[in-house]
């Protein structure tokens, strides 16, 4: 395979310009090309009046060494593409199938790739069926309920299901986990550009759907999923997990499981230490959700002519104050929501989502800044926890139930605001007025201004007094971490596999599905096919 990369284009170019290039960059024509396909896709806007996609592509032909030599590009070079291979299965004898604690990214990718693996795993989730779940989520932003079990935060696809779906990550990747995630993506109904884009996304409106039909190929492949099943202990004997309990008394036999429970299922901390099980406080971070118009954002990246004719444009910012701390954006959702995702009741947290399109008028991202433990006011692991619950119940009742929000002039200079300027807010879920000075730390509140003061000097109108911020952003990960050994299990307890984000060792939607494979492929690499699997399998085989 020939690899092309920084093949540049206008971004008005049609496929036969690309093709054209090919050419013309491989000297030779296209009928000699047996396949071609873009690797990668990126936006080059530091002329805004010259916008340009850089592309990588791979290309197969006829004498590929001989076509390198001819380019006499530095571009241009052979290259072998090692495809992600799932492991054999081990010889350690598994009594019962994997059981996977939790559906979001981590829970799903586990039980789809063991399931492919033939272990048939059987999957717990707290909440309901997205299809559900969509509807509940729905229904409380127009005014209803909470259900504690079944939000944004908690139901099958977790708490990713609800933001804008961006699949791009900082984590370096050999394995091939990270294309077998966006490939898996882009199979069961995300769009197929994912698999090369620079900053690919689904989009709340279509990660429902994807999520379902990964749940679906997981039962086709013989897995199980069981909903409204919290887990609220487990069984172990002798430092090794035997079993899983679920609020209803059931107990599951389980000599593997994954802890795949998100960032937020603080009940299940709560039980894990009083078990016993190591856990530690980790940072994180907290601050609030900055809506802009999204036009002002695009202009900024692109310029006029750029704005009209590429997606909206997202941003990443990042300062360090006078202070030390560092205060940066987070979760951008070009043309998106901000959204009510509460999971508690009487404490209140945002999060932002976008559509596919992502059409809608404003753009938001949280700002936030770092916290450690020394920030917390407490000691033990799940210090960070009660930190994150005492500042949503400051918004909670900052906003008498509703998302408080207040205009950044009005946020630096400490008062409540009366009524919207230019920017008009886009959310899910009732808001209400507030001074937000009072919802976090003196010393946070004033990094925030710093940092959107210089983040105006970089995008400009970023600072502008009309900007809506809304609050709580508290649950950006995981507060917690669960110490795993060589094996990926537990460091306290054989059989139990911390995993994902609420495991401390995921940060989004892709990260999380990748350490959820690679949780997979340990279980796989380690034990048989569970032995009552195979003694149905060789049933079947003796009485077909």
């Amino acid at each position: 395979m020939i690899r092309i990369n920084q093949l540049k284009l206008p971004v008005t170019h049609t496929r036969e310009d690309l093709e054209r290039k090919i050419e013309k960059t491989l000297r030779i024509s296209m009928s000699a090309v047996k396949s071609w396909r873009i690797v990668r896709q990126s936006v080059d806007a530091r002329k805004k009046e010259d916008i340009l996609y850089i592309y990588a592509i791979d290309v197969e032909t006829e004498r590929e060494e001989q076509t390198v030599r001819r380019a006499k590009s530095q571009n241009v070079s052979l290259c072998r593409e090692t495809p992600y291979r799932f492991p054999d299965p081990g010889k350690e004898p598994l009594k019962t199938p994997p059981v996977i604690i939790g559906e979001g990214p981590a829970g799903l990718f586990c039980g789809l790739m063991l399931a492919r693996a033939g272990y048939r795993p059987l999957i717990l989730e707290r909440g309901e069926p997205v299809e559900e779940r969509t509807k509940k989520v729905a229904a409380f932003w127009a005014g209803g309920a909470l259900d504690p079990n079944s939000n944004v935060q908690f139901g099958e696809g977790g708490a990713g299901t609800f933001s804008d779906g961006k699949l791009n990550t900082l984590v370096k990747d050999k394995t091939g986990r990270n294309q077998m995630v966006l490939k898996t993506f882009a199979q069961l109904g995300a769009d197929p550009a994912i698999v090369y884009q620079a900053k690919p996304h689904i989009g709340t409106d279509v990660l429902a759907g994807v999520v379902r039909a990964i749940r679906e190929e997981i039962i086709r492949l013989g897995g199980q999923v069981r909903f409204s099943s919290l887990v609220t202990g487990l069984k172990m004997s002798d430092g090794r997990l035997t079993g899983v309990v679920l609020e209803s008394g059931e107990v599951i036999p389980a000599q593997a499981a994954v802890l795949a429970v998100g960032h937020s299922a603080r009940d299940t901390f709560r039980v894990l230490e009083g078990l016993g099980i190591a856990m530690e406080a980790k940072p994180f971070a907290v601050g609030l959700r900055i809506q802009h118009p999204q036009r002002m954002i695009d202009i900024s990246q692109y310029g006029e002519k750029g704005a009209k004719l590429l997606e909206p444009a997202s941003y990443k910012l990042t300062h360090q104050t006078a202070g030390g701390r560092g205060v940066y954006s987070f979760c951008m959702c070009p043309g998106g929501y901000v959204v009510n995702a509460s999971s508690e009741a009487g404490r209140l947290a945002v999060n932002g989502m976008s559509d596919h399109a992502r059409d809608g008028r404003n753009a938001n991202s949280a700002l936030i800044v770092t916290v450690t433990p020394e920030d917390f006011g407490g000691e033990g692991p799940l210090a960070g926890v009660e930190f994150q619950r005492r500042l949503e119940e400051r918004a909670y009742r900052l906003g008498g139930g509703k998302i408080p929000v207040q205009l950044f002039g009005d946020f630096r200079e400490g008062k409540e605001s009366t009524a919207f300027g230019e920017v008009e807010p886009q959310m899910k879920g009732d808001w209400a007025f507030a001074n937000l000075r009072e919802l976090l730390p003196e010393e946070l509140s004033e990094a925030l201004i710093e940092g959107v003061e210089a983040f105006g000097r970089k995008i400009r109108g970023f600072d502008r007094e009309d900007a809506i911020f809304a609050g709580v952003e508290s649950r950006t990960s995981s507060p917690v971490r669960i110490p795993r050994n060589e094996r990926l299990e537990s460091s306290s307890l054989a059989g139990l596999y911390p995993c994902g984000e609420g495991a401390g060792y995921a940060g989004g939607i892709t990260s999380a599905a990748m350490d959820g494979i690679r949780v997979a492929e340990e279980i796989a690499s380690r034990y048989a096919l569970p032995e009552e699997i195979c003694g149905a399998d060789s049933a079947k085989k003796e009485n077909p």
